[in-house]
């Protein structure tokens, strides 16, 4: 995980402005629909929902919107949404995997191309670069004072992680599925410890660095996709250096 600063990006989505919240707070409730559409309203059947809900939660929003979300979904026909990955190169050879939920894959794709080919980027074939990625559950652990690493990490090994970290925060992988990420949160929440943030991750197996005019440009692109609401998730193995 060599320049990945998981805490550095928490930070960045947590301090965003009040309208970028709330298009953060729009792309979470895509989630929540995705899962509400695969495996029904009910969180206590349903992982990916209470998985896509932990996450609502530790972005603040609000219950009766995450509850009002659940209830619009489960009573609607959201067949013609579809889930769509898009994969590319930005500038410097950057590997970008962009995963969409739209009901318009025209729009969604002519969108995403847009973005690529404005800031220098090149959108490729589907798995072009999604093979330098792993997917792993991703559960991240505040340490707080007295925290201890060592019983973290009992805790962890106690509930089959696969690896942990020990950095400015705690991080613990798992296994890449909903029920895997719901239990070892259920876990170290029973324990104590507060989560700063939950789910099943594409974590790259090498990272690619930027000069600053690249790193300006490259910016800007994902900026660009995470302007559409069709867009959920930006996954890219550029080199994350602590204190950006």
């Amino acid at each position: 995980m060599s320049g990945h600063s998981k805490w550095n990006n928490i930070k960045a989505r947590k301090g965003k402005s009040d309208a970028e919240r709330s298009k953060i707070f729009t792309k979470i409730g895509r989630e929540i629909m995705v899962a509400v559409k695969e495996g029904g309203a009910n969180v206590d059947s349903n992982s990916k929902l209470k998985m896509a809900i932990a996450k609502a939660r530790q972005f603040n929003m609000p219950n009766d919107r995450i509850n009002s979300i659940i209830k619009k979904n489960s009573e609607v026909d959201n067949s013609n949404f579809i889930e769509q990955t898009y994969e590319g190169y930005g500038v410097g050879g950057v590997a970008v995997v962009v995963k969409c939920f739209t009901d318009n894959k025209n729009r969604t794709s002519s969108d995403v191309k847009y973005a690529f080919d404005k800031y220098g980027g090149s959108l490729g074939t589907a798995g072009c670069v999604s093979y330098m990625f792993d997917n792993k559950g991703v559960v991240v652990v505040e340490k707080g004072d007295g925290f201890d690493s060592d019983a973290a990490m009992e805790l962890a090994i106690m509930q089959n992680a696969i690896d942990c970290e020990d950095e400015e925060v705690f991080t613990v992988y798992a296994e890449p599925n909903a029920t895997s990420v719901n239990d070892m949160v259920k876990a170290f929440e029973d324990a104590g410890y507060v989560i700063l943030s939950s789910g099943v991750e594409m974590i790259p197996q090498n990272y690619i660095s930027l000069n600053e005019h690249q790193l300006e440009t490259f910016n800007k692109m994902i900026d660009k996709l995470n302007e559409s609401d069709d867009v959920i998730d930006v996954t890219h193995n550029l080199e994350e250096e602590d204190g950006e």
